[in-house]
């Protein structure tokens, strides 16, 4: 494993010192729909994917993400085989993020709605241990379905009991509101909240309600879909059956709204890419530079793109005059909230 990476970031105050950067793995569950719409990234192969998770982490990768919806259930038993393959000390030495709260059908590769009754989240858990091969989830996450304060606290309080009994070592919440997020971090089981954080923007009360807790903020949607990958254009957009073209929470490659997007990432390239980074690089080293907190979840669907993420941990964060002026030059984004 590589030893020639940027400082560690802890999960949590005092918490599990992990990467600077993780990985996110949506992209390897392959096709499914959600609420009947196209909900994956398109068509993936497992032995590709295997390899890209074992190239981030002898990159020096120690955090992995992912969620029993990803595939509804494809990329957890992906990630377990990939982990099965490790030697022991390394294999312990990764840590797996996964979450709950969502309704999935395996055999149909279908998914819908949301239960967080304790029994769900029980079954949940066991079925992901299942999936990943782990005796524990080292970070469980609320995925979604506590929409009030009283269900949020009946969720924290099944959380901690699997705590308790050994099946997780720490929980968080992937449902950012501020009310699900201020319940959460009055338990000291709670060390994490994954909201959006990249160059476009993100919800400042969630970073601020972050540092008053003492939570690792880890940052979903680091490369804005891809978007700031420079891959992509108005004439060269994902393929179809990809969620990016039809999704209500992100609007990156819709035909109204990309040139705007492509627009407020020319007027930073120059700075991204400063002392010849890629925009990757850029991109990932902006939110390290950005809060102490952060830890990015790039997404992963090969080699190539798990060996350039996880680059930046010996690149280092951007220089800070760079990354105060792209916060200054992009003070307008409609993702700045």
């Amino acid at each position: 494993m590589s030893t020639t990476t940027t400082e560690a970031r802890s999960l949590g105050t005092g918490g599990r010192q992990l990467s600077a950067v993780g990985v996110g793995t949506w992209a390897l569950g392959g096709p499914f729909t959600f609420d009947g719409r196209d909900a994956g990234w398109g068509e993936v192969d497992d032995g590709d994917s295997i390899r890209a998770l074992h190239t981030a982490i002898d990159a020096g990768v120690t955090l992995i993400d992912t969620a029993p919806t990803y595939g509804t259930g494809h990329s957890e038993r992906v990630i377990g085989r990939a982990l099965a393959a490790l030697p022991v000390t390394v294999r312990e030495s990764v840590a797996v993020a996964t979450k709950f709260g969502l309704r999935i059908d395996e055999s149909r590769r279908t998914g819908g709605g949301n239960d967080v009754r304790p029994e769900a989240i029980r079954a949940e858990c066991e079925a992901s241990l299942r999936r990943l091969g782990l005796e524990a989830v080292d970070l469980y996450q609320l995925h979604g379905g506590a929409e009030t304060v009283a269900a949020a606290e009946d969720v924290v309080a099944t959380c901690q009991n699997l705590l308790g009994e050994g099946k997780i070592r720490s929980f968080g919440t992937a449902q950012d509101d501020a009310d699900t997020v201020a319940v959460f971090a009055r338990s000291d089981g709670c060390v994490a909240v994954q909201t959006q954080v990249n160059v476009f923007g993100w919800t400042a009360a969630t970073l601020d309600a972050a540092h008053a807790q003492g939570l690792a903020v880890l940052a979903r949607s680091p490369l804005a879909m891809g978007m700031l990958s420079g891959k992509y254009n108005t004439t060269r957009r994902p393929q179809a059956g990809d969620v990016r073209l039809d999704t209500p929470y992100w609007d990156y490659f819709d035909a109204d709204t990309m040139p705007g997007w492509l627009h407020r990432l020319d007027t930073v390239r120059e700075l991204l890419t400063v002392g010849g980074r890629t925009l990757v690089q850029g991109a990932l080293g902006y939110l390290l530079a950005l809060d102490p907190l952060i830890i990015p979840l790039p997404g992963i669907r090969s080699e190539q793109q798990a060996r350039e993420n996880a680059s930046v941990l010996a690149v280092g964060p951007l220089p800070q005059a760079e990354a105060a002026e792209i916060t200054t030059l992009l003070a307008d984004s409609p993702e700045r909230r």
